[in-house]
């Protein structure tokens, strides 16, 4: 059996649709629905909840987030 190497780009391409965590340099997570994102990280998000300290702050509907305040994007585990 052959294991195929996954990229990040492949990985990215995956999450497209799914609910994701965001996790900005400044600490800030947003949780949302995976709208697009392009080669500089900018990210869109649907249904889109800002945390801070683990606290809900605030609900947007669409969210935009510039690329070079991602730190890591990751998958949100179902609930």
């Amino acid at each position: 059996m052959t294991t195929r190497k996954q990229t990040p780009s492949d990985f990215l391409k995956q999450i497209i649709g799914r609910p994701v965590v965001v996790k900005l340099n400044s600490g800030v997570d947003y949780r949302g629905v995976l709208a697009c994102l392009d080669g500089y990280m900018n990210i869109a998000l649907e249904q889109t909840e800002e945390y801070s300290g683990g606290q809900l702050k605030s609900k947007y509907g669409d969210a935009f987030i510039r690329g070079n305040n991602v730190l890591y994007i990751s998958t949100q585990r179902k609930k």
